[in-house]
């Protein structure tokens, strides 16, 4: 007979649930910076490596639209070893933006819950003090 964990958040369809099943709480959870600046490098340094190799197969290597990127991308051709270095740059220049936009969200919804909680403790020793 297995057992099942127990934990402090309550399980899927409890009464404390709102109607979504999430617990509401987890709206509040800071996302990790790390994760979100590799997910997001991987996308972008990819759509740089497709695009590239795109052009390289369909197109015959005609680089027209993209070789603009050379410009902003140190090293970048439209070539296979430039797919790589697109991809590289593509991950870096993702991974970049992805972190500190977590990083903002964490801080600014930190900003807001400290905030939150600080007007509800003076609202209630403003209570308080009512009653002496």
């Amino acid at each position: 007979m297995s057992t099942v964990p127990e934990t402090d958040l309550p399980l899927a369809g409890s009464a404390t649930d709102d109607e979504s099943g999430a617990h509401p709480f987890l709206a509040f959870a800071p996302l990790h910076k790390r994760a979100l600046g590799v997910a997001l490098g991987l996308v972008g340094g990819l759509a740089v490596f497709a695009v590239t190799a795109f052009h390289l197969i369909a197109l015959g290597g005609s680089p027209d639209p993209i070789r603009l990127l050379s410009q902003y991308f140190s090293g970048y051709e439209v070539s296979w070893p430039g797919a790589f270095i697109g991809f590289f740059w593509g991950f870096v220049s993702l991974f970049v933006f992805g972190w500190f936009a977590a990083f903002l969200r964490n801080l600014v919804l930190a900003t807001f819950v400290f905030i939150a909680r600080t007007r509800e403790e003076l609202r209630q020793t403003r209570d308080f003090l009512d009653h002496i």
